[in-house]
């Protein structure tokens, strides 16, 4: 009998494999210290293999930071169900988004901390990403604010300030999550929705809240034209 033949990985299912070597080393080590024999090593294949799918050490980490921004991205957008109420979107939301970050600790270290501190070409993927992400919190408020105000002419930039803030907020509070043992998903979305839905609850019913008004300022001597007095 012949040997038997070894059946050929194809090139694709090959380079995911890559990748997620790659997550991993880049999430926990840093892009920095992270190294192509470490990939390789974990992934399985040779060190001049990685070179031939990925190129380099930037690419390779540029193609990390694109994948994972393509999975969070689906995670919030296939969590959501339209036509629900806003907050029961908002919630859903913020639930897939935990869930994902949650799940993934090495892929949002590298989205979360890696690509913002390793140069402008690897932190403008990520701003991509969360643009992707601000644009859609932004649509899902607006929505829900102009059925509230009855206005349906209502300007994004209204809440666009609002969905900036929340996506920030979204971030840190996933990192801390993933730093604090026993937090769940759930317990980080409800920790957000019981900060932010009050507010936006109430901006939804034309309730905002105003700041004081600021005592006028005296009047300096020698304002208005009149003659300033001179010690004796």
């Amino acid at each position: 009998m012949g040997a038997v033949k070894t059946k050929r990985m194809p090139r694709a299912v090959r380079e995911q494999q890559m990748l997620d070597a790659a997550v991993r080393i880049f999430g926990r080590r840093g892009y920095t210290a992270a190294s192509m024999d470490e990939i390789a090593e974990l992934a399985g294949v040779s060190k001049p293999l990685v070179y031939l799918y990925l190129n380099s050490k930037e690419d390779l980490f540029t193609a990390c930071i694109r994948r994972e921004a393509k999975a969070l991205t689906g995670a919030v957008r296939s969590g959501v169900r339209p036509g629900l109420p806003a907050d029961r979107q908002l919630w859903d939301g913020l639930r897939a988004f935990f869930a994902h970050t949650g799940e993934h600790p090495d892929a949002w270290s590298v989205l979360h901390l890696q690509a913002r501190t390793h140069g402008a070409t690897f932190a403008a993927e990520v701003t991509a990403m969360r643009e992707e992400i601000v644009a859609f919190v932004t649509q899902l408020i607006v929505v829900a604010a102009r059925e509230a105000h009855r206005n349906p002419d209502l300007p994004e930039r209204e809440v666009a300030g609002l969905a900036e803030a929340l996506v920030g907020a979204a971030e840190s509070l996933a990192a801390w999550a993933n730093a604090t043992p026993g937090v769940t998903a759930r317990e980080a979305a409800e920790t957000l929705m019981n900060f932010a839905w009050a507010g936006l609850a109430n901006l939804m019913a034309d309730r905002p809240w105003t700041p004081p008004e600021e005592p006028e300022a005296p009047e300096a001597p020698g304002e208005l034209g009149e003659p300033v007095a001179q010690p004796g």
